[in-house]
């Protein structure tokens, strides 16, 4: 008897909720991160350092993104920026500033 094969009409990305759908629209805290150094790496050219706050906005998210703006040696008198970002409800970048420079080696007053 011939083997049968079982056909698959759909994969299971199929099953998966699309971008679009209800179900996926929600932008958690770790996806506004990634999605805030993303945007701001492309727009400025400087490398993100790391997220240094995150937090839900009536329109979206603010996160706030430390970048490395002038390397130096020793690493300690580098000059870094906290950039504010906001992303929409989507997280896509809509606005950016800086709201603080300093050297590495400096803490908070």
């Amino acid at each position: 008897m011939p083997e049968q094969r079982r056909i698959r009409t759909g994969t299971a990305a199929q099953d998966r909720p699309s971008r679009g759908s209800a179900a996926s629209a929600e932008v958690g805290p770790a996806e506004a991160a990634r999605s805030a150094c993303e945007g701001l790496k492309g727009l400025i050219r400087h490398p993100p350092e790391g997220v240094c706050a995150v937090r839900r906005t009536e329109h979206g998210w603010c996160v706030a993104v430390d970048v490395l703006e002038v390397p130096r040696v020793p690493d300690t008198t580098s000059l870094l920026a906290t950039y504010e970002v906001e992303l929409d409800g989507d997280g896509r970048l809509s606005e950016y500033r800086r709201v603080r420079r300093y050297r590495r080696g400096t803490a908070d007053d």
